[in-house]
């Protein structure tokens, strides 16, 4: 009986051994990478003849699609609402008074960045993304933004604003690029 026991033993040993061991050696043995979560944000722009269109970071989780009509200087942003998935948010300006000897055939490029620029405290804020519209005629670039009220977007309300115009600047000019 004693003999029994102390192979029973033995046995049991040897496969807790047997098993720690297996267990060590299939560990990974690929050197571990921490590698930091980074969101990613992408934005597009195409244009066509006599229009362009881009998307841009509006608020969290939110763009909006930009549509610029070359024939009538027009900038339009919508914005879909969360809520129902409807177009909810109209915003529209008239670029053509930011842009001083663009003529009567400008050639407009747009394209969306990001921009962090403080949104104050109150309901209406600055969208996430700015609009840079360069006239390729004049050499001129102007920047745009529009309010977001976020607010108005959770309640499933409709927004009507026009655009902020940030500035314009010469880009052929000598001063584009300041002297430290």
């Amino acid at each position: 009986m004693r003999h029994r026991t102390l192979t029973t033993t033995l046995i049991a040993g040897v496969a807790l051994v047997a098993g720690a061991a297996g267990g060590w050696l299939s560990r990974s043995t690929a050197p571990q990478i921490a590698v930091p979560v980074i969101p990613a944000h992408a934005s597009a722009t195409m244009g066509a003849e006599n229009f362009a269109v881009a998307t841009g970071l509006v608020d969290e989780g939110v763009e909006a699609f930009y549509f610029l009509d070359f024939l009538t200087g027009k900038l339009k942003a919508t914005v879909i609402n969360r809520r129902d998935a409807g177009f909810a948010a109209y915003f529209e300006y008239d670029i053509t008074q930011d842009f001083d000897g663009a003529g009567r055939s400008p050639k407009y490029l747009m394209v969306t960045g990001i921009a962090n620029i403080p949104r104050g405290k109150g309901n209406t804020q600055l969208a996430r993304s700015v609009v840079y519209i360069t006239d390729a005629t004049s050499g001129q670039m102007s920047a745009y933004v529009m309010p977001w009220n976020s607010s108005r977007q959770a309640a499933g309300n409709a927004q009507v604003a026009t655009f902020y115009k940030i500035g314009t600047v010469p880009l052929r000019a000598d001063t584009f690029v300041r002297d430290q």
